[in-house]
């Protein structure tokens, strides 16, 4: 992908200051006196280019630039082709971060906002800091909220601060490191603001957010109390108004929705549901006894770590098909056993209510069963695994289940009827959660394609498990035998599961069965097993496998002619997410 011209010209200007500022050419004006006068011969007058490059890489003057040189952009708009959130390399401890400062309205594109402009826009950059171990696996260690504003008083568009970043969790007292930051606006600007007048108007915006705080913290105790006095039982429902973060603020539910477009990456909102479904699950980890740690994830520290809660799940879901036109909620409830759990629902034009599990991607169409039926009257058996539900919200509206029962089986979701169904003000939500409020977060960060090359990453795996395979035989005194075109056949399986899931349409099972029936002589017996995962190690794939009887007794299959087939096929979504199909497969003469 090229660069549009002006483009090209920034980032060489950038180059060209980062260059200068290294003093890369007085470098190299040294090393180049020091190679004609210490290693060229008297009667050579002349350096060729490869020498110098091989001067300048031996003291390492070319490792210095390129480590410097490491550009991240962090645009809305993705006018530059690298990722939005791709990680900074911390280990050279100096890293460069691009954020594109505008606004979402029309026209302001074309031309550089002006510092007074600068000032009122009050999105803060979002910083999350990952560790990932040498598994692959990833673990949240950091978010912070840097406002950037403070460059706008600075007299030369430069300054520098010192931020401490604090942990997650259970953790978010305990300090982590310190992060030096050097702030500049590029192009500089053409008239700068004092620090006075900065500091005043960053000083009213947190009067403001204290005061928007504490009226809606007013209003939602109110709430509370009116929708007690409907029923007293309703202090047993779980009707989630807030929740805290990884840093452990606590913030309106409502605030994690947004719309969110995933572009040219997802094209339905049921590929949208299988992406997160192959994002990974974890409970918030918890210190001791006494249940489940209480953490929702903003999208951003979500979508880095490339795994959370079923919360987080469902509300990325929720903001996938908000921005597919759908009208979506997340529902707060409990599943079997009164485990508390969280899903998504939209309400179709036509009434339709229709239930997703975030977590596996299924879909579900509700039908309340009639609690003034005759008992001996048939009644809809739901499929879905929910049991109760306390409340619904979305990024505009937060409704309590007044129903004399949160059993979901008979729950009636017109969401209009206020005596079933207890709104909170709109107005009030959107004081606190609609864009561009100070209380809000951040805009959400468009989602990134995937890096991984699906057809490399299936071979490797394929390459790692025939060689785990062989030596797991071995140990058992077994000979392996692999039959590359019985491992081709498996392919259209593979396929035919990931688009089942997707869709929930099932294809292409019948060429598959026909293929292996030509594939498999007379008197002999197939066997299959296929399996799928969310992560790409080899070996711990592996050892899941063998945990299956099934599984294991085609790995360790004894008898005539036995011949092994294993097939891997990697489908990859946005964020670097995937699904990881696997096939192990066996055929071998039937002795009696």
């Amino acid at each position: 992908m090229s660069l549009p011209p002006e483009k090209a010209s920034e980032l060489k200007q950038l180059i060209h200051q980062q260059l200068s500022k290294m003093d890369v050419h007085g470098r190299i004006r040294e090393i180049l006196a020091e190679t004609i006068r210490e290693e060229l011969a008297p009667d050579q007058q002349q350096l060729s280019t490869e020498d110098l490059i091989k001067a300048l890489r031996r003291r390492g003057i070319i490792d210095d630039v390129m480590k410097e040189l490491n550009f991240v952009t962090d645009s809305v708009d993705q006018e530059l082709p690298s990722s939005p959130k791709q990680p900074v390399c911390f280990t050279d401890r100096h890293s460069t971060l691009l954020k594109k400062i505008h606004r979402e309205s029309l026209g302001d594109g074309t031309r550089m906002a002006d510092s007074t402009t600068m000032l009122s826009i009050s999105d803060p950059v979002h910083m999350v800091l990952i560790k990932t171990d040498i598994f692959g696996e990833t673990t949240l260690v950091a978010s912070y909220f840097l406002e950037w504003r403070s460059v706008l008083g600075s007299e030369n568009g430069m300054t520098s601060l010192t931020v401490e970043l604090m942990g997650v969790g259970t953790e978010s007292k305990v300090s982590v490191g310190i992060l030096n930051i050097k702030l500049e606006m590029y192009p500089p600007l053409n008239q700068t603001l004092s620090q006075e007048v900065v500091n005043t108007q960053l000083a009213l915006e947190r009067q403001k957010t204290a005061e928007k705080e504490r009226l809606f913290l007013v209003y939602a105790k109110q709430w509370w109390r009116e929708y007690l006095q409907i029923r007293p039982s309703h202090n047993s429902r779980l009707v989630k108004i807030f929740a805290q973060d990884e840093n452990g603020i606590n913030r309106p539910v409502c605030s994690y929705i947004k719309p969110l477009r995933a572009g040219r990456l997802l094209d339905t909102p049921r590929q949208a549901a299988r992406f997160v479904n192959v994002l990974g699950y974890e409970r918030a980890p918890v210190i001791g006894g006494g249940g489940k740690q209480e953490q929702w994830c903003t999208l951003l520290a979500f979508l880095c770590r490339n795994k959370g809660d079923c919360e987080d799940h469902a509300n990325l879901l929720c903001s996938l098909l908000l921005g597919y036109g759908l009208e979506a909620f997340v529902c707060v409830g409990t599943k079997a056993k009164g485990v508390p759990h969280a899903w998504v629902m939209t309400c179709g034009t036509d009434g339709t209510i229709t239930f997703w599990e975030s977590l596996t991607g299924h879909r579900y169409i509700h039908k309340p069963a009639n609690p003034d039926e005759s008992p001996v009257a048939e009644q809809p058996k739901p499929l879905y695994p929910y049991r109760t539900i306390g409340c619904v919200f979305n990024h505009q509206m937060f409704l309590g289940n007044c129903q004399p029962s949160d059993s979901v089986e008979i729950c009636v979701f017109d969401l209009n009827d206020e005596s079933k169904w207890k709104p909170m003000s709109e107005e009030a939500i959107k004081s606190v959660c609609a864009p561009g409020a100070t209380t809000s977060l951040p805009p959400f960060p468009p989602l990134c394609a995937s890096t991984i090359d699906a057809s490399v990453t299936s071979n490797e795996i394929e390459m790692q498990l025939r060689l785990l395979v062989s030596e797991h035989r071995k140990d058992l005194g077994l000979t392996t035998v692999w039959e590359d075109q019985l491992s081709y056949l498996l392919s259209p399986a593979l396929a035919s599961y990931e688009f089942e899931r997707t869709t929930s349409i099932s294809a292409g099972n019948e060429e598959f069965q026909d293929a292996i029936r030509r594939a498999v002589p007379d008197g002999h017996t197939f066997k299959g097993f296929p399996i799928h995962f969310v992560y790409r190690n080899a070996r711990r794939a592996f050892a899941t496998c063998l945990r299956s009887p099934f599984c294991e007794e085609i790995i360790c299959c004894r008898g005539d002619q036995v011949r092994l087939a294993v097939r891997v096929r990697v489908f990859t979504y946005p964020e670097s997410a995937c699904a990881v199909w696997i096939m192990f497969a066996c055929k071998y003469r039937s002795v009696l």
